[in-house]
């Protein structure tokens, strides 16, 4: 084995000539050879791959042991237990089937059509077909039987597969195709053919074609599930093996003939084994062309979609994707719910769509394989606490914090007007118009004629863009999306509607089930103030993009202003927990556990926020906030001060804190200490005077004093008076407001400022 050769990728090269981790060549192939196009972002694009994505991302399957082949062997070999469907083309029929607690039959006649059927074997242990010594049945296939028999030339085991019937000239047919397509088909998830053979039929004398393919140890995923509940998170690996698997069929292409794209057909857990430490497809004979009409249908009923919609598209990729979601939830233990674990919500999301009606499923393989990733990323970290990030695909990252105030040191407008020290703190979230222009955006539709222009638009000014925009020759989806958010943003909701409804004409039929008009919708009713309809919207975007933060962003906070504090926490949480890049979340969860009163919730929530965040000095600023301000006290409970322990936590914070470009003692800085000396002052006249301040003594580490008696480790004056009392923290907030005035703009401010000043310092006798 070797490693593989493609940029980034960490699989190797196995014995088959392709990667154990993507399924790809070692020499990268040609996006011809690959049927890799453009990505995928809208629901109902067109039925091609998007790019290759393979298995990365999994978790690493159980090692299943290795098993003696013999020890698979069928001992007494029986007709399958449910019948099969009637050779005849066009015959609805199910033969060989027990009934009325009859045993199955190996032998008879369609009970519709009366066409003859078998399901003996035609070969016996110990018979020799070409060099392969048959040494019994393995099971029965839906088309035919599946022998293990011993390569006399190579010395190792192979599996034969054979016809089901004599004379049964559509199961002929079949087999001659699968013969040809799996002479070509090269990848690490899907069965090996090694030689095709034929042998004489035993009473007919015909001959008879079989297949040899590589015996593959393993058990089926129904042999799997029948044995214990499964982890969700190994049901979602085998579902990427499969996606893999498929997105190499989807986008095969047979250079001779100039076909291109393989549908599967007939997927289900008996025909996906998994062996050592990964899946491998079985049983290719009803794979087909896309858009081949004429071929035999072979298909499992309670896997496959409808007869409404096979009449009406045929078999297409979307068919060959619900039979995947079909599998998976067979996979699941019965009466699992989302409830069971953590972020399975999004999980079952995944599945609802993969299985809806046509024109909402998922469209290509990699699509689905991508947002079953994000998924898994999310369930294990809402389990192990630990981040997966990975960039969307679908959506451009937002340096927007979705945040009013709390992570900002306080304008002089705070101290302006009545007084505020005796309010509770602000926790800063914004209205619903802010969310509208600050939650995150959709990248650009790669399939929209002016995607190319439009993914090099860069105009600051909303006003400008919107003229830039109205110049464009052709008619864009995309440009109307992008002229609706340009609207928001200059609060010309009823201009950003006209734009949304000209998207939708364009996209015609697709607009109802585009999920980029959805989310504009929601943008829209948020601008609008409606948290519940803009709640809805983003919902169907949840339920289109599983795998995604963004739609989970947007429903937290639109469950935040509907008063849903657990459903908007679920919700930050499943973000938070993957990506701490989204401290839009940080902030959403620190609201909510701030309405609870729950102060060391919210501020270790924001001690989480990375070094290496454009909001990492917001989320320190909001701690220091958090630290020193008055809280609800929890439902039921009053306000609640800060303790002395956070008073010590504001002294220690404070210096560290990078205000005024690194200036130690500028005009933030000045306007934040301000605010925390009347946080203190609160503190004492409630009695904290008597309650010591950790640290807080003459004695204190890298203590100064400036202004006055108090304690401060850093620059300029302090937090808190020492020794602590009333006279000196009140010397200390009139120091600090008279210098506020200085920053004044107008006399009305200075005026008020001074004002303040006057009215907190220390009383005197005179």
């Amino acid at each position: 084995m070797t490693p593989c050769a493609r940029p980034g990728c960490t699989g190797v090269v196995d014995e088959t000539g392709y990667c154990d981790v993507r399924g790809h060549r070692n020499d990268p192939p040609s996006a011809e050879a690959t049927g890799a196009t453009g990505a995928a972002g809208v629901i109902g694009a067109a039925e091609e791959p998007a790019r290759s994505h393979g298995t990365s991302g999994t978790v690493p399957l159980p090692v299943l042991p290795a098993t003696d082949p013999l020890s698979r062997v069928d001992p007494a070999p029986r007709p399958p237990e449910h019948g099969r469907p009637c050779a005849r083309p066009g015959c609805a029929g199910v033969v060989g089937g027990g009934y009325l607690g009859q045993p199955p039959l190996f032998e008879g006649v369609c009970s519709l059509c009366r066409t003859p059927y078998s399901f003996r074997p035609k070969l016996l242990p110990g018979e020799m077909v070409d060099r392969y010594r048959v040494l019994g049945c393995l099971a029965h296939g839906g088309l035919g039987w599946v022998y293990l028999a011993w390569d006399t030339g190579l010395e190792l085991h192979v599996a034969l597969k054979g016809l089901i019937g004599d004379g049964d000239e559509h199961a002929r047919r079949v087999a001659v195709r699968e013969r040809q397509i799996l002479t070509v088909l090269h990848h690490p998830n899907i069965v090996r053919i090694l030689n095709f053979v034929t042998h004489p039929d035993p009473r007919s004398k015909t001959e008879t074609d079989y297949i040899v393919m590589e015996y593959v140890d393993g058990r089926s995923l129904h042999e799997v599930a029948a044995t214990g509940d499964l982890p969700v998170e190994q049901v979602i690996s085998y579902g990427l093996g499969i996606l893999s698997a498929f997105e190499y069929l989807h986008g095969f292409a047979d250079a001779g003939s100039g076909r291109r794209g393989l549908l599967y057909c007939d997927m289900k857990p008996d025909n996906v084994l998994h062996t050592g430490d990964r899946v491998k497809l079985i049983d290719l004979g009803a794979a087909r062309w896309i858009g081949d009409r004429t071929s035999p249908l072979v298909h499992t009923r309670d896997f496959q979609v409808s007869q409404e919609e096979i009449d009406e598209h045929w078999l297409t990729v979307r068919s060959d994707l619900h039979t995947v979601g079909r599998t998976l939830e067979s996979l699941l233990p019965g009466g699992w719910q989302a409830g069971d674990t953590p972020g399975a919500e999004s999980f079952l999301r995944l599945l609802r769509r993969a299985t809806a009606p046509f024109p909402e499923r998922f469209s290509s393989a990699a699509e689905m394989a991508e947002q079953l990733r994000g998924v898994l990323r999310e369930i294990l970290s809402l389990r192990d606490g630990l981040p997966r990030p990975e960039p969307s695909t679908v959506f451009t990252p937002t340096a927007a914090l979705l945040d009013a105030g709390l992570g900002a040191v306080p304008p002089l407008d705070h101290w302006i007007g009545p007084a505020g020290r005796t309010a509770l703190l602000d926790p800063g979230r914004p209205a619903p118009s802010v969310g509208a222009v600050r939650l995150p955006t959709p990248r650009v539709n790669p399939d929209d004629p002016e995607a190319g222009h439009l993914a090099n638009v860069s105009v600051d000014d909303p006003r400008r863009l919107v003229d830039t925009l109205g110049a464009l020759r052709r008619e864009s989806a995309e440009a109307y999306l992008l002229m609706c958010r340009a609207h928001l943003e200059l609060a010309e909701i009823d201009e950003a509607g006209r734009c949304l409804e000209r998207a939708g004409t364009v996209l015609g039929e697709g607009a109802p089930y585009d999920w980029r008009t959805a989310w504009h919708h929601g943008l829209l009713a948020l601008a609008e103030g409606r948290a519940d309809l803009a709640l809805e919207r983003f919902d169907a975007v949840y339920t289109a993009l599983p795998g995604e933060d963004a739609p989970k962003l947007a429903l937290g906070f639109c469950a935040e202003h509907l008063g849903e504090p657990d459903r908007a926490a679920r919700h930050y949480r499943a973000v938070w927990h993957r990506d701490r890049s989204q401290v839009s979340a940080a902030f959403g969860l620190a609201r909510i556990h701030l309405a609870e009163g729950a102060r060391g919730e919210a501020v270790r929530i924001l001690d989480q926020v990375p070094r290496v965040s454009r909001h990492f000095d917001a989320a320190r600023i909001a701690a220091v906030r958090i630290h020193a301000g008055r809280l609800p006290g929890g439902p039921g409970a009053g306000a609640c001060l800060p303790t002395a322990a956070d008073l010590g936590e504001v002294i220690d914070r404070l210096p560290d804190l990078y205000l005024d470009g690194g200036d130690r003692d500028g005009d933030a800085r000045a306007r934040l200490r301000a605010a925390l000396q009347e946080a203190a002052l609160e503190w004492v006249l409630e009695g904290g005077g008597r309650r010591a301040v950790p640290g807080a003594t003459g004695t204190r580490p890298g203590s100064t004093t400036g202004g006055g008696t108090g304690v401060s480790r850093g620059y300029g004056p302090p937090v808190l008076a020492d020794p602590v009392g009333e006279a000196a923290q009140r010397a200390l907030l009139e120091e600090s407001l008279r210098r506020l005035a200085q920053q004044a703009d107008d006399a009305r401010r200075h005026n008020a400022l001074i004002d303040l000043a006057n009215t907190v310092r220390p009383r005197t006798r005179r």
